[in-house]
């Protein structure tokens, strides 16, 4: 028997409202619930033939731009300006050095050349920061030296994940390249098209003095409708020269820049609901119902996860054990090695849209990700251990 679309998107949200909110209770985003179920879907699905519409593929993309859309978002600029050198360093450093732990992992395990094997290894070393704050501010620990870096490196990380993206699409042509009598001719309009990406951003934060007084509408609705107009805008645009993910970026960033500040706040919180409560649940289920997890694919998930986390927390007790002592700095480490981040849209990316990742690795590290949520429980295990808590009293 198959199920219908609506009856698919029921269970959907219902599942995720449901698991969601005992994964809240234990400092875990709900929206882990919806991957879990594309995960038991990838076992049984009795909607495989509405999963694999087109219809749904394309609800699925749409809350990967909405994601990546509020990335742009809420892109803090004025805050990346205040962060300290220390900041700075430490995030290049863990990044840097877990990337290249990724990189040698996926090219010898793997067997990917080294080019893949970096962009998959370094968008894969991004962090989660939203995971983070709620145990942070739990223990009192939001305002210590502790949490202001790890927040902080969460923070830069922000704008590390969307130049990884601009060169994921970017280089889309040269790890895609095929011989093609069209291919100048392509060129020429996926550089138009970037060109008028581009020329578009410039005018809207050139003019946006003159499109906020002219946003100033008492009516929310009516500005939401415009907010909605220059997502789907860039994203046309962008799709002209195979860069939908870039417009979508790029149309969060002028989205704020554009909108009156009095009103900011509540658009914003329309937006997010718009976002995490219709679209995101259906990207995860999505992407979890296209691995191929089987029992003979566990130990490199283990393998990937050990050899990541464990450069991720080399990497920052390198850096932080004179800045920040040895147990703040392992602690810093295992913090920052939340994996629910943009780090699944770009590998998402890799996969389905540019397909230079294999199903299996894709599996491989969606199931990474999945063992993220161990991170809050072993936070607050340490914190509570090493009486951090106390500390930050």
């Amino acid at each position: 028997m198959e199920f219908s679309l609506p009856l698919l998107l029921a269970t959907i949200y219902i599942f995720t409202f449901s698991l969601g909110r005992i994964f809240e209770k234990i400092h875990i985003p709900w929206i882990f619930a919806a991957l879990i179920l594309g995960i038991l879907l990838s076992f049984y699905n009795p909607f495989s033939l509405v999963l694999n519409d087109a219809i749904f593929q394309f609800l699925g993309e749409l809350g990967m731009l909405f994601l990546l859309f509020l990335i742009g978002f809420e892109l803090d600029l004025e805050r990346l300006k205040k962060l300290g050198k220390f900041i700075l360093k430490s995030a290049f450093f863990i990044i840097l050095l877990e990337g290249a732990f990724g990189a040698i992992l996926i090219h010898f395990v793997f067997h990917y050349p080294w080019l893949i094997s970096c962009l998959i290894a370094v968008s894969f070393a991004t962090v989660g920061e939203a995971v983070l704050v709620p145990i942070l501010d739990k223990y009192r620990l939001i305002k210590t030296k502790l949490g202001n870096v790890i927040v902080g490196i969460g923070t830069f990380d922000d704008i590390i994940e969307i130049l990884i993206i601009v060169l994921v699409i970017s280089l889309a042509s040269l790890l895609t390249s095929t011989a093609s009598v069209a291919l100048p001719f392509t060129t020429f309009t996926t550089l138009i098209s970037l060109g008028i990406l581009f020329l578009l951003s410039f005018l809207f934060f050139k003019l946006k003095k003159i499109i906020v007084e002219r946003l100033k509408v008492p009516d929310l609705s009516a500005l939401f409708l415009f907010v909605i107009f220059v997502f789907f805008l860039f994203i046309g645009v962008g799709r002209l020269a195979e860069a939908g993910a870039i417009g979508a970026l790029l149309a969060g960033l002028v989205t704020k820049v554009s909108l009156p500040k009095r009103q900011l706040e509540t658009i914003e919180l329309e937006i997010k609901g718009v976002s995490y409560g219709l679209f995101a649940p259906l990207f995860f289920v999505w992407i979890g119902s296209q691995t191929q997890l089987n029992f003979s694919l566990f130990p490199f998930v283990f393998l990937v996860s050990t050899v990541t986390y464990g450069a991720k927390i080399l990497a920052s007790y390198i850096i932080g054990n004179k800045e920040l002592g040895k147990k703040e700095s392992i602690l810093m480490g295992i913090a920052l090695s939340v994996r629910f981040s943009t780090s699944i849209v770009i590998i998402t990316l890799l996969y389905k849209e540019l397909q230079v990742i294999g199903v299996e690795l894709y599996s491989i590290l969606i199931g990474s990700t999945i063992l993220s949520v161990l991170v809050p429980f072993v936070l607050s295990y340490l914190i509570n251990r090493w009486k951090l808590a106390l500390i930050a009293s």
